[in-house]
């Protein structure tokens, strides 16, 4: 077991000025699992209810998803998220919010997970990711992420699993509320601080930026012409990157920028269609080349002035 993922198992209900979609497959560890299923076989630990839609489950198996820390609770309903895009789909606005089976979830990891060298604690409560952190033994690589929610009302816990983690996965305002500084950069040297090796801070369309104690890398966002909906490209570039980590057994800093770039690219495909149908079809070889091109479009020649 190389790479486990922690987090929600949804279902979507989503409208943006290109179209809607109802109780589409959804939830970090989907949005996760499937961008790094293009790299290695990733085990999730989630919960649903008897309601999800058995084709979902059927593509999780497709995409080598071991699914034993998947909990179906009988007679439960599944988590489900409705929300719109408006404008330049910045940001989500949220319409309802079912937690359902998810509201009672406790992330228990069967045996074999918890040898896992890679894993990705998506967006849950601090004190799940804890719990779940007491129950690995020795993981090469922990990437956490978390939202405003947590930020302000489990900071302490929070902090807690950041001591705990490598890898501090936020975005800017996140960023900017964790530490009370504007700039991206101060803000990220002192979450650096509080004890991971590397903080990651999102940035949208303007693409995303790694700061470790030994290396700084910035990436832009692939252009896109269509954003059609961005919903879980956060957990797609998570999952991407740690994923392709993961199928390195490598945590270098040459590593570390390749996956930066992995995980943008990766970003870009599930924002050009609904829910996962972005990246559930995508090949290797689709990927390598629009990878292939995002490094073209990022390099700068040698300048001599």
């Amino acid at each position: 077991m190389s790479l486990v993922i922690v987090g929600s198992i949804a279902v979507d209900s989503v409208e943006t000025p290109y179209g809607k979609i109802e109780k589409a497959m959804g939830g970090s560890a989907n949005f996760a699992g499937i961008a790094s299923s293009l790299f290695t076989n990733p085990a999730v630990v989630g919960v649903v209810g008897e309601d999800y839609p058995k084709e979902y489950l059927q593509l999780m198996k497709k995409k080598k998803f071991d699914i034993s820390g998947l909990k179906t609770i009988a007679g439960g309903k599944t988590f489900h998220w409705k929300g719109r895009y408006e404008g330049d789909m910045s940001h989500a606005i949220t319409l309802s919010t079912c937690l359902n089976v998810f509201e009672f979830f406790k992330p228990e990891l069967p045996p074999h997970y918890r040898d896992a060298k890679y894993i990705f604690l998506a967006n849950i409560d601090p004190e799940l990711q804890l719990f779940v952190l007491d129950q690995v033994k020795k993981p090469k690589l922990v990437l956490c992420d978390t939202m405003n929610f947590w930020i302000t009302g489990r900071r302490d816990a929070l902090i807690e699993v950041f001591k705990r983690s490598h890898v501090v996965l936020v975005n800017e305002g996140e960023a900017r509320l964790l530490t009370g500084i504007t700039n991206l950069i101060q803000a990220a040297e002192k979450l650096l601080a509080l004890g991971p090796s590397h903080v990651i801070v999102k940035k949208g369309e303007h693409g995303a930026f790694l700061l470790s104690k030994v290396d700084y890398c910035s990436v832009p966002a692939f252009p896109l012409k269509l954003v059609k909906d961005p919903t879980g490209a956060g957990d797609t570039f998570a999952g991407g990157l740690i994923g392709f980590l993961a199928s390195k057994n490598s945590v270098s800093p040459a590593d570390f920028r390749r996956a930066m770039a992995v995980g943008t690219v990766l970003a870009s495909f599930v924002c050009e269609d609904f829910s996962v149908n972005g990246t559930a079809t995508l090949t290797k070889k689709k990927m390598a080349k629009r990878l292939e091109q995002f490094c073209k479009i990022s390099q700068i020649p040698k300048i001599s002035l």
